[in-house]
């Protein structure tokens, strides 16, 4: 069966954008479980221009749903993740100067990274999801 997960980074955009903390990101969250949704969805980046790291943090408390938390596995990225344990972690291969997520991980190329970082994840019990690069590679 096919869920819902809201991500919620647009509204930690308007929030930012606006400066204090309307719209609220923790009620949001609580708010789209509460109307059906199945899973929240948040993507931290390094420079927080939405959802920042503390907002990760403020949210584990709420989501009684699924949680996903989608982002370059940084180190600071991988800390926060195990020190949270979502439901599920996104490894996603994004440049710190990139405005949005443009490609996906080639597979054969960080294949070591890769399953090292998706073992460390395993050992903790956070499920782990990757974001492909469509492209077909061969060697």
């Amino acid at each position: 069966m096919t869920k819902l997960s809201v991500n919620i980074n647009k509204i930690a955009t308007l929030r930012n954008s606006r400066g204090g903390d309307t719209p609220n990101v923790v009620q949001f969250a609580k708010d789209v479980q509460e109307f059906g949704a199945q899973g929240v969805t948040i993507h931290p980046r390094p420079d927080q221009r939405h959802i920042r790291y503390q907002d990760a943090y403020d949210l584990k408390s709420v989501v009684h749903t699924e949680y996903n938390i989608e982002g370059n596995p940084i180190p600071e990225f991988v800390e926060m993740v195990l020190k949270i344990k979502p439901t599920q972690v996104t490894l996603v291969p994004d440049a710190e100067d990139a405005i949005t997520s443009n490609a996906g991980w080639d597979t054969l190329k960080h294949n070591g990274f890769l399953t090292e970082i998706i073992q460390e994840f395993k050992q903790n019990d956070i499920r782990t999801s990757v974001f492909l690069d469509p492209k077909l590679y061969t060697s």
